[in-house]
């Protein structure tokens, strides 16, 4: 009898050790950016920080960065692969293809913010509207995809960016090389009646500097994250070019370590890093451009001071990438005018609004 409570014992502190290992889990968190990039710096380790002492230290981070392990556009693979469990960030817009719909949050908007972004982002993800074949958003583009995700805080507003030339007039964009970051840019630069070179944004310091490129399309307060601030000097503000959103991401199989307790813990800090992070992307526009003026000299125009001639040409060539972007993806069977308009209601619910005549096209 003593030798069956003995093995009883032996089995119950067995189950229990199987238990705590069981709700314990050791994660590869991995960034293709560097570690001044606010997507990093401001988003991935204070996201892993919180994890790691939310669950009272069962989930643990090895943390890679700067394409140690998986570089952009390589997250997806490197997710399904195994190689890591958690990507931060997940930039959708450099897996050509796969991601169709993640780029609309470019679409060129006004007055909005990284924080009103990030909302309506997260909304778009957690929304039931079906866009097509009973899909949702969410379920169009990351079902099947062997992940899950939330929105990252949205970058700041992209604006137009120079090195040398000034853009004063629509003629002034005829021909000038301008790097765009995606698809979406390399519309919107064409109708500008720019020529877009598309190079990821590591590479444009070098571009500028070597006058491969004339200026870019990029958010104010990602200049650090490149050293940018040295090259530019001449920016349009006030038109935003969209914002640039994408995802944290975990994988289904890292997704099944962990308990319900600690995916419930996953999804609240998710949510709540990408508000924090959103604010910090705002508020570094002001410190951005102070320093740009005083260390280098660089000047920031408003859309409204430039000529009427100038402001319609912007404004034309921000409705019309609406369509183009829309038809063009629609084309490829993918349901892009319900995920535009879809997101149009929700940007315009945080208090963004959309170029004239894009709600008339959306509504057709």
């Amino acid at each position: 009898m003593r030798h069956v409570k003995t093995l009883l014992a032996a089995t119950a502190m067995l189950g229990l050790a199987f238990a705590e290992t069981a709700a314990a889990a050791d994660l590869i968190i991995s960034s293709g950016l560097g570690k001044p990039h606010l997507w990093v710096g401001a988003h991935m380790d204070p996201f892993a920080d919180a994890i790691e002492k939310g669950s009272g230290g069962k989930i643990k981070f090895t943390r890679f960065y700067a394409g140690e392990l998986s570089a952009v556009g390589r997250e997806l693979d490197s997710l399904n692969g195994g190689v890591i469990g958690v990507a931060a960030p997940l930039l959708a817009p450099y897996h050509e293809g796969r991601f169709p719909l993640s780029d609309v949050s470019q679409l060129p908007t006004y007055g909005t913010t990284s924080p009103m972004v990030t909302r309506a982002y997260q909304k778009l993800l957690d929304s039931d509207v079906k866009l097509k074949d009973g899909k949702t958003f969410y379920q169009y583009e990351i079902g099947q995809k062997g992940i899950r995700v939330w929105a990252l805080g949205a970058t700041a507003p992209y604006s137009i960016s120079t090195v040398k030339k000034v853009l004063k007039e629509p003629q002034d964009f005829n021909g000038t090389p301008l790097r765009a970051g995606s698809a979406l840019h390399t519309i919107m630069l064409g109708k500008l009646g720019a020529t877009p070179v598309t190079i990821p944004g590591p590479q444009a310091f070098e571009a500028a500097s070597r006058g491969t490129i004339e200026g870019l399309v990029i958010a104010i307060s990602d200049w650090p994250s490149y050293s940018l601030q040295q090259v530019l000097r001449h920016s349009i503000v006030d038109v935003s070019i969209g914002h640039w959103e994408s995802y944290l991401a975990i994988s289904d199989a890292a997704w099944a370590q962990l308990t319900d307790e600690q995916k419930q813990l996953f999804d609240k800090t998710a949510r709540e890093i990408a508000l924090k992070n959103a604010e910090q992307w705002e508020a570094r526009v002001g410190t951005v451009r102070e320093d740009s003026i005083k260390k280098y000299g660089g000047s920031f125009v408003s859309i409204n001071t430039l000529s009427a001639a100038m402001k319609s040409h912007v404004e034309t060539a921000a409705a019309n990438t609406w369509t183009a972007w829309i038809e063009k993806t629609e084309a490829a069977g993918h349901p892009a005018k319900a995920a535009a308009r879809l997101y149009a209601e929700l940007i315009q619910a945080e208090g963004g609004k959309l170029p004239t005549g894009v709600a008339e096209y959306l509504a057709k």
